[in-house]
């Protein structure tokens, strides 16, 4: 099989599987069909949950014995929270802060 018939078929494998994933729930609960309980509670909780979890693999390997690395990785972390509070835009608070957390890298080691 050619490199790019295999990546036809994994292109149509991902493809179907997105589609089922997105409209799996839409199947399920529509009509006289009522959606559990638990639902509404995890489409309120798990963006924070998602959140924490980002930060805390952003933030695994911090070590104050880099501290240059820690420095970087507390300013990135501090203009993202700082740009969100202040913009209250996900995009522009991780652009900033991915932005900032590069440049400091640049300047500190």
């Amino acid at each position: 099989m050619m490199a790019w018939q295999q990546a036809v078929i994994t292109i149509v494998i991902i493809a179907i599987c997105t589609l089922i994933t997105r409209a799996l729930p839409f199947w399920l609960f529509s009509g006289e069909r009522a959606a559990p309980r638990f639902l509404p509670y995890l489409g309120s909780a798990l963006p924070y949950a998602v959140i924490g979890m980002l930060i805390i693999y952003c933030l695994r390997d911090f070590s104050f014995a880099q501290p240059s690395r820690a420095l970087s990785q507390g300013i990135g972390v501090a203009v993202t929270a700082a740009l969100y509070l202040w913009r209250k835009h996900s995009l522009i608070a991780i652009v900033g802060g991915t932005a900032a957390y590069m440049l400091a890298l640049r300047i500190f080691t």
